[in-house]
């Protein structure tokens, strides 16, 4: 088919579905027809469907399944429940390839390149540039939450024992500890990123210091491992769209639209926020350091669809490293950003901090000083450091934060009914973020698209 034939029929097939969905909204709103609304709504899912197929990438499947399954979750809850498996299958497969890929990148990057001092320098920037935008996060959220007001007026639920016991709290001591590992078979069967991180890193570094004959063959292998990881990765993105799909499925099905009435304001606040913190604090940073937003924006596309559709930043990760290495980024510093930033640079997650701690004090109706509020801010700033591997750790830290400094603990548990909801944006910026964090960095380290990156990794991103 000529190019621009396909572009064409591509384009109207996006027309066609944009109408359809226009018409079942109007009569929707209009309270006519169920039926007609049902059939407009699947002719829109139809047009989106062709636009797929004809667009035969997996970019657009994925972005096509979340639409079906929102439909499915809707329409058939109860068979969107039993659909959740699917999505535990492919975040299993996906969390299999977290350890042996970090691990053999790392060591490549770091041994096989012997510069030490630019991993101490790129640890150093990175940390820099980590708390320099997440603090920017911090008050963006907290100005929203002013504005908006979000929790005046709300009335509390009535809390169950087995709620309260399902939430401990977070000490400085277990953050602290969480970072270094006391096993790694531990720290890989528990998923723990930063463990694996910091092993691989001493590890890598010891490597770099034992002679050339000793070091060649293990780095060899670890060159071999993840060649293969990443062509593993390539597997299992084939059935990206049915886990995507399905995980929407049940989360609409499971949560529904009701929930959506009384804290629909809190709603509106963060994603408006999240629009607001992408548009004039990522997007200028990106400007600053000159990074081709187009090519960053096509590449980052496909792992922050994920990362929105399956509320888990570990099921984007293998995907954003190949993107963001096929874009130019080289692979030590992929793999040394990225995952240091998911527990170091949760953009998503300090919005939803700063939003959620005063949107509890609103609840419960009491009126913070600015002294106060920035102290929170203060607080947020050291505990959110905490949040990747803690069990529910945006409402841990919200919790811990909330404790001390004397605010009740009863609205947290408003949050639950919405937390999958401001999950999807959450866990979507806090991908985006890293993944611009690792081009910043190859930026700032005069490395962009200084090498080629691997084929198999080229492949991945043309597919």
């Amino acid at each position: 088919m000529n190019p621009e034939t396909k572009r064409q029929r591509e384009r109207m097939c996006l027309m066609a579905a944009a109408l359809a969905a226009l018409a079942a909204l109007i009569v929707w709103k209009l309270a006519g027809s169920a039926t007609l609304c049902l059939v407009l709504r699947f002719a829109a899912l139809l047009a989106l469907v062709a636009y797929a197929w004809l667009r035969r990438s997996l970019t657009a499947w994925i972005f096509v399944a979340i639409f079906i399954g929102a439909e499915v979750g809707h329409d058939l809850p109860g068979f969107a429940a039993h659909l959740r498996v699917l999505a535990l299958i492919f975040l299993r497969l996906i969390k299999t390839i977290i350890a042996p890929l970090l691990f053999a990148t790392l060591v490549v990057g770091i041994a096989g390149h012997a510069n030490l001092r630019q991993v101490s320098r790129l640890g150093l920037r990175s940390i820099i540039y980590f708390e320099i935008i997440t603090t920017i996060a911090l008050f963006l959220g907290l100005g929203a939450i002013n504005l908006t007001k979000a929790g005046a007026g709300v009335q509390l639920p009535a809390i169950t024992g087995n709620e309260a016991n399902n939430i401990s709290k977070l000490s400085a001591e277990d953050t602290i500890l969480h970072a270094f590992p006391e096993n790694i078979a531990k720290a890989v069967a528990d998923n723990a990123v930063l463990q694996v991180v910091i092993f691989s890193l001493i590890f890598a570094i010891a490597l770099a210091m034992i002679g050339e004959e000793k070091r060649r063959p293990l780095l060899k292998l670890c060159e071999s491992l993840a060649e293969t990881m990443f062509k593993f990765t390539n597997i299992v993105m084939l059935f990206a769209p049915i886990g995507v799909g399905a995980a929407v499925a049940y989360t609409v099905g499971s949560t529904g639209l009701d929930v959506l009435g009384g804290l629909a304001k809190l709603l509106l606040t963060y994603y408006a926020v999240i629009v607001v913190f992408v548009v004039c604090v990522l997007l200028p940073v990106a400007m600053l350091f000159r990074v081709p937003i187009r090519a960053f924006s096509r590449a980052v596309a496909e792992p922050v669809t994920i990362a929105f559709a399956t509320t888990s930043s570990e099921a984007a990760l293998p995907r954003a490293m190949e993107e963001m290495e096929a874009l130019g980024v080289p692979r030590q510093i992929v793999a040394f950003v990225i995952p240091t930033g998911y527990s170091f640079n949760m953009d998503g997650g300090c919005l939803y901090l700063s939003v959620g701690a005063i949107f509890v004090a609103q609840v419960a109706g009491i009126h913070l000083s600015l002294g106060q509020q920035l102290m929170i801010m203060l607080t947020l700033m050291l505990t959110s450091k905490g949040i990747a591997g803690v069990s529910r750790g945006s409402l841990v830290v919200l919790m811990a934060t909330a404790a001390s400094i004397g605010l009740p603990s009863a609205p947290l548990f408003l949050l639950l009914g919405v937390d999958p909801l401001m999950d999807m944006g959450r866990t979507a910026v806090n991908v985006l973020g890293n993944c611009l964090a690792s081009v910043i960095m190859a930026k700032w380290e005069g490395e962009f698209q200084a090498e080629q990156p691997s084929p198999v990794v080229v492949e991945a991103a043309s597919s």
